[in-house]
């Protein structure tokens, strides 16, 4: 069973820095590098919303509301994957779930399957 797990979440300031960690469990490395993977948010009331993501093959795409200030990476030999968020703003604040799933379509979909708990993200003005 995928299981995985988010870290690095907290409290900032505005124009701060947060770096998200994803580990993945229940894969083997060469699994791993197969599987697309991104991160998405939700803030209280409104709706999930994807903010990067990462196919198998390591293209990339962004959120336009936080394109220039986060960057997605993964690790496959360490099953990670991290979201480095810079120049943070209030807007930014909400859970943040990694997700992660091996089939093209639930990939272009950004219809994951597996899902972390999610880790907090508050930014403050």
């Amino acid at each position: 069973q995928v299981q995985l797990v988010e870290s690095g979440g907290g409290s900032v300031q505005a124009g701060g820095s947060l770096r998200l960690s994803c580990a993945a469990s229940g894969l083997t490395v060469s699994s791993f590098s197969t599987y697309c993977m991104g991160w998405f948010r939700q803030a209280p009331g409104l709706e999930r919303e994807g903010v990067a993501v990462i196919e198998r093959d390591g293209s990339i795409s962004y959120a336009h509301s936080v394109k220039g200030r986060f960057t997605i990476s993964r690790d496959n030999a360490k099953k990670t994957m991290v979201l480095q968020m810079d120049s943070l703003q209030p807007e930014d604040t909400a859970m943040y779930y990694c997700a992660t799933d091996f089939y093209s379509v639930r990939c272009a979909a950004r219809t994951y399957y597996y899902w972390g708990q999610g880790t907090q993200v508050t930014v403050s003005s």
